[in-house]
């Protein structure tokens, strides 16, 4: 069983990891390898501000792109029948609503992990190179709340309109219209203020 998760990467609660301490996992020709994995050291801010903090903005905004389109995607899918053939658009009311319910989800697939010193967001639709082979991703805590105020703040600055428009054009479409204009939050410009996101 242990040989089928190493691959993968583990989300294990701090007491849990504490609890367990060190993993043993059997190798390929009866050698041990030794992983062991820490908790993310988070700042104050980091720890207590209900903004997201600006190293990990851009990652806050991929993540509300992805559920964003991801909820928008489910949506069209129960619209399309095999005799409907076309693609079928959502009415106003319906993109409206589905992009209320994604800003209004729980979040709590969605936490900080640290890996090779860089702290980062995680959680679905949040690729941020290769995963390790074991990492601590701490969740809840503010990381619910920030999320969804940065969805509402993200609809409010674009209007669902244009939201969808954006989502119709695609996936990648949606995330640069969020996150990647040029005061967008993934933006090398991006100014770093204390703006509710």
């Amino acid at each position: 069983m242990l040989t089928e998760l190493a691959p993968r990467t583990m989300r294990l609660s701090l007491p849990l990891l504490l609890l367990l301490g060190t993993w043993a996992i059997p190798g390929g020709l009866g050698d041990r390898a030794q992983l062991t994995a820490t908790a993310p050291q988070l700042d104050d801010e980091e720890k207590y501000s209900a903004h997201v903090p600006a190293h990990l903005r851009c990652d806050a905004c991929r993540a509300v792109a992805y559920q964003m389109w991801q909820h928008l995607a489910k949506a069209e899918a129960k619209l399309h029948t095999p005799d409907s053939g076309d693609h079928q658009e959502l009415s106003e009311s319906v993109y409206t609503d589905v992009l209320d319910q994604s800003c209004s989800q729980t979040w709590q697939d969605y936490g900080v992990r640290e890996v090779n010193q860089v702290k980062r967001l995680t959680g679905p639709g949040l690729s941020n190179g290769p995963e390790p082979t074991i990492s601590v991703m701490l969740t809840g805590g503010l990381w619910p709340t920030r999320l969804s105020r940065t969805c509402l703040h993200y609809l409010g600055e674009f209007g669902e309109d244009q939201i969808y428009e954006a989502h119709q054009q695609g996936r990648e479409a949606l995330k640069g219209l969020l996150c990647e204009g040029p005061q967008g939050a993934c933006s090398e410009e991006a100014p770093v203020t204390r703006a509710e996101l």
